[in-house]
């Protein structure tokens, strides 16, 4: 004999099991946005934007773009972390802003685990050591002894306490026990215009912001700081292997939902952003940008933020920077 128990279980699971079936079919019925939390024309958004397009045409629904520029990201993450859990609104979210900027502003309170549901990555890069012509290094190797020589006078520019570019050169400076003084600036392009112009020596720079300036012969790379090198520009050594072994800093990219979107919706998001991400015309693009797209699960991606929350959280302690 069933027990009014275990009826009563069976008859919840029959009912869960369409209801289930029915969001997902549902999904999507309208216009889905896509938070970017940066400034039009920049990584972020021309990935959004490329994924987008994309998504509309393969679910001819509209995909809008919302650039919503602020806290070093943080204000288009937290827009879409207290958006509706309904699959319609979707960020492209960084490192940056899901992994790194609680620990460094104050006013950001978002819980990278807690406040937002991963569908999937989609972007890896490393970054590319870009130096001023003045410099008198060719290659990493001897830009490493120049900034020993220099005792500090050397000068590296980056987006602000706690961006990537700092962080990259902060980690080099611990890794080789060397230093190096920091210029800050409110923005990437700041920060190429000054190195541009002999301002400062030597940059940690996204690779779409300076490559064309390195091709043009404006600005000289010496190395990439991802683990293996990059296709985009195949004989630039990595640092690693210029003389600081075990350098590794790699920006990454993916897209999230607030926290509580229903699985059958981060499935189907999921499935569809892969195949996508597969297809050789997004590699093409995303190889311009010096960008590499990645695909895996909803849980890969999960694991990678959980991973990275404590590994820049340790770097920014030794670092000391304080909070803003």
């Amino acid at each position: 004999m069933m027990t009014s128990l275990a009826r009563i279980t069976l008859a919840l699971s029959l009912v869960a099991f369409p209801v289930a079936g029915a969001i997902a079919q549902a999904y999507p019925a309208k216009a889905i946005r896509v938070v970017v939390p940066f400034a039009p024309g920049g990584t972020s958004d021309i990935i959004g934007r490329t994924l987008g397009l994309r998504l509309s045409e393969a679910w001819k629904q509209p995909v809008i773009m919302d650039n919503r520029a602020g806290v070093a990201g943080s204000l288009g993450a937290s827009i879409a972390a207290k958006s509706p859990p309904d699959g319609y609104t979707l960020l492209v979210g960084n490192v940056g802003p899901i992994a790194i900027n609680n620990q460094i502003y104050t006013s950001v309170t978002l819980d990278p685990v807690k406040d937002f549901t991963p569908i999937t990555p989609a972007v890896t890069a490393p970054q590319i050591v870009v130096v001023h012509p003045s410099v008198p290094a060719k290659t990493f190797q001897e830009f490493n002894a120049l900034v020993r020589k220099q005792k500090g006078n050397m000068t590296y520019g980056s987006s602000g306490p706690g961006s990537i570019s700092h962080l990259s050169a902060e980690l080099y400076k611990r890794m080789t026990k060397t230093d190096m003084l920091h210029v800050p600036f409110k923005a990437s392009a700041f920060i190429t215009t000054a190195l541009l112009a002999g301002e400062i020596d030597v940059v940690f720079s996204d690779m779409a912001v300076v490559l064309p300036h390195v091709q043009a012969g404006r600005l000289r790379a010496l190395a990439v700081t991802g683990p293996k090198r990059t296709p985009l520009v195949p004989n630039l050594p990595t640092v690693a292997e210029s003389g600081v072994p075990g350098f590794v800093m790699t920006s990454w990219w993916g897209m999230f939902g607030p926290a509580g979107v229903p699985q059958p919706i981060v499935t189907q998001l999921n499935t569809e952003l892969v195949r996508i991400l597969k297809t050789p015309e997004v590699h093409k693009t995303f190889a311009t940008l010096g960008v590499d797209a990645a695909n895996s699960t909803p849980e890969e991606l999960g694991a990678l933020v959980r991973s990275e929350v404590p590994k820049y959280a340790k770097l920014i302690a030794e670092i000391g920077i304080p909070k803003q």
